[in-house]
This record gives structure tokens, sequence and C-alpha cells, in this order.
């Protein structure tokens, strides 16, 4: 299995309109094969700020796939290449980790 942890940072003011893309891209990300999770997380509410805390501006995309090829097969979906098109504008930053269970 593969683990990937995506921190996506948007624009000042744009993570809402992010977040609204990825839950239109989330079902066919869902549908694909090898797909086992896909999740956008922020930030749990109650939980006292800290230098760990991501901010307003930043979601964290927790994915898990069956194998690396599935990943990469995701990598290079046609609606993975149209969501990126379509959200580079209000994109400031991308940090994609990709682990494995030891």
């Amino acid at each position: 299995m593969i683990h990937v942890v995506a921190v996506i940072t948007a624009k000042p003011g744009q993570r809402a309109a992010l977040l609204e893309a990825f839950a239109a891209l989330r079902p066919a990300v869902l549908a694909e094969a090898g797909c086992i999770e896909y999740g956008a997380t922020v930030d749990a509410q109650g939980v006292p700020p800290s230098k760990a805390s991501f901010g307003p501006d930043t979601f964290v995309v927790v994915e898990k796939w069956e194998t690396l090829a599935h990943l990469q097969a995701h990598g290079v979906a046609p609606h993975m290449a149209a969501h990126s098109a379509k959200t580079k504008e209000l994109t400031a930053a991308k940090l994609i980790h990709v682990l494995e269970p030891v």
C-alpha cells in the first residue's frame, strides 16, 4: 500500500474555492482503480494553534493507494490534469509526501 499526504496551500482567502474544486474532483478519484482513500482535512477546531498547525489557507489531502503503479496512473489521469489547470491560479504551494508502511 502507498500512502500520500499532500499539503495544499491556497493563495490567501482561496482555500474555500480550492476545497470546492476538490469536492467536485473527489468522486472521479475514488472511482480510479486502486484508490482506497482520498479525502481533505483541515486543522481540527477547538485545538489551540501551534507551530504544527497548517492555518486558514492550507488543507491536507490524505490518500491511500493499493500500489505505486495506481498512484502513478492517478497522477496522469485526465481529470487530474483538468483539476490542476482549473485550480492553478488559486494555489500558492503543494507539498506531496509519498510514503509506504514499514
